[in-house]
């Protein structure tokens, strides 16, 4: 699970990149009951979703040439600068060198040496997301890959993650849990599997990381985001252990799941 007392490792951040902010805010607050506030002129365009008053998100406009609309993951850190040579070391790339975000903290995006796009943040007075691991939070994140074993030694070696090997029903594959060092199992964060770059159709056979969202309801959240614009790419399905999931696009294709946890889930 994901919580808000964010050690190195964790996931503390998710931020959308879009073409239309606007149309976005209104598609995640039809289906999560999003608020979206813009951080003020000065952040372009940038902004943060709330829910029950509380920070679950944040969107701006995309600025990297040639960027798809997707939601980037920010794990904590605590020196981006070193973090950020060392994925260079590992053969990796840095899409934005570690920058200052006025006192807030310290933020770089990067890239893994099989193409998966990740960010970090070194905090500075703001740790990060304000609610997690509830109805319309983040819950789990995923990388789907082409190889989940250098995935893993790689952030292994980069963040300090506990790994654990899972065998998917039915002979699908081995699914990869991932988790702060030190922390147990019950601090699993989130997955990485591996499957074949044809598989991996939204961005043209590179790895990428999307987020799982909490949901009350599966059923009907993939109601809302399908009369919202959005699209189904799988689901909803039910996986024992896990609880009944859908994996989504909205409407400018950035991917997400929405799952309503069992009992003995995440």
């Amino acid at each position: 699970m994901i919580t808000t007392d964010f050690v190195t490792g964790s996931p503390c951040w998710i931020d959308l990149g879009v073409p239309d902010v606007g149309a976005a805010a209104g598609f995640y607050g039809a289906v999560f009951d999003w608020e979206f506030r813009p951080a003020g002129p000065e952040a372009g365009g940038y902004g943060v979703f709330r829910r029950d008053g509380r920070v679950v998100a944040a969107a701006g406009p995309l600025t990297e040439e040639g960027a798809r609309p997707a939601w980037t993951v920010y794990f904590r850190t605590s020196d981006a600068d070193a973090a950020a040579q060392a994925v260079e070391r590992a053969g990796g790339a840095v899409r934005v060198p570690p920058s200052d975000m006025g006192g807030e903290g310290r933020m770089a995006q990067l890239t893994d040496p099989l193409g998966g796009e990740f960010a970090l943040w070194q905090p500075g007075a703001d740790p990060g997301l304000e609610s997690v691991d509830a109805p319309g939070a983040l819950c789990w994140v995923e990388l789907y890959t082409t190889d989940g074993a250098a995935a893993r030694e790689f952030y292994r070696g980069l963040l300090g993650w506990e790994t654990q090997d899972m065998e998917m029903p039915g002979g699908g594959g081995t699914y990869i849990l991932i988790g702060p060092a030190g922390k147990g199992e019950e601090r699993m964060h989130g997955g990485i599997m591996e499957l074949p770059a044809e598989h991996l159709k939204q961005t043209g056979g590179r790895p990428y990381w999307h987020p799982v969202f909490a949901v009350e309801d599966c059923d009907a959240t993939v109601a809302k985001v399908t009369g919202n614009g959005g699209t189904v790419q799988m689901g909803p399905e039910t996986a024992e252990g896990v609880g009944r999931m859908a994996v989504c696009a909205d409407p400018f294709g950035a991917d997400f799941v929405v799952l309503t946890p069992s009992p003995s889930g995440n």
